[in-house]
């Protein structure tokens, strides 16, 4: 019996030293895309950080590409997680629409929010597969997961029958606006203000999408 637990054991420990080389690496290359830029980051210069070999690190991501995609899910998908529990658990629209706000403002105003969103617009010119992966791998989850949620309520009857997709952009571009401010230096983050913010980017869009005043 002692045998057999030893044997069954092995592959676990194997797998948990390929998860921590594999978290290695996200973390490396998280650093250099936001530190260098996508163009600035290779995967010759993040083994000079890693150390081991290049064959190795090819057998974790085949490219740069397929590595910057990765980092992207790994640093997003706690956040998607969060979306999606509070969207889901929400009591009423109203409510659940001021606690996608505040997560949304706080996520895209955070340094590493911040840091995220340059790198991603500078670099998406020059290589436009950087602003194809951000929008897969993160833009358009935090889209899937507010759009499901208005679709609920608008089956209920509260907001108008209108394009959900439109409505959660509007949501969206509220929320970004400040962001672009802080980016371009014209304001100071504030995570003060985030609860205002919130509140503020829901009642414009009850407004202009509630099927009933009642609902504000």
């Amino acid at each position: 019996m002692e045998e057999d637990i030893s044997v069954a054991a092995a592959p676990g420990r194997r797998e948990l030293r390929k998860q921590d080389r594999r978290d290695a690496i996200l973390r490396a290359a998280r650093e250099s895309f936001l530190k260098n830029g996508y163009a600035g980051t290779s995967m010759s210069g993040l083994l000079t950080t890693l150390g081991g070999s290049k064959a190795t690190l090819w057998s974790y991501f085949r490219s740069k590409e397929e590595l910057f995609a990765a980092v992207v899910e790994d640093t997003t998908g706690e956040f998607q997680t969060e979306l999606t529990g509070l969207l889901r658990s929400s009591e009423g629209l109203t409510l659940g629409l001021v606690a996608f706000c505040r997560a949304f403002l706080r996520k895209i105003q955070s340094p590493d929010g911040l840091a995220t969103w340059r790198m991603v617009v500078a670099e998406s010119g020059r290589f436009p597969v950087v602003g194809r992966i951000f929008y897969e791998r993160a833009v358009s989850l935090t889209e899937g997961n507010l759009i499901g949620f208005l679709v609920r309520h608008i089956a209920s009857g509260e907001l108008l029958d209108e394009d959900p997709q439109h409505m959660a952009n509007f949501v969206l571009a509220l929320c970004t606006g400040r962001q672009n401010r802080v980016i371009w230096g014209v304001e100071q983050s504030d995570p003060t203000r985030l609860a205002v913010d919130a509140d503020q980017v829901t009642a414009m869009f009850l407004r202009s999408f509630a099927a009933s005043q009642n609902t504000l």
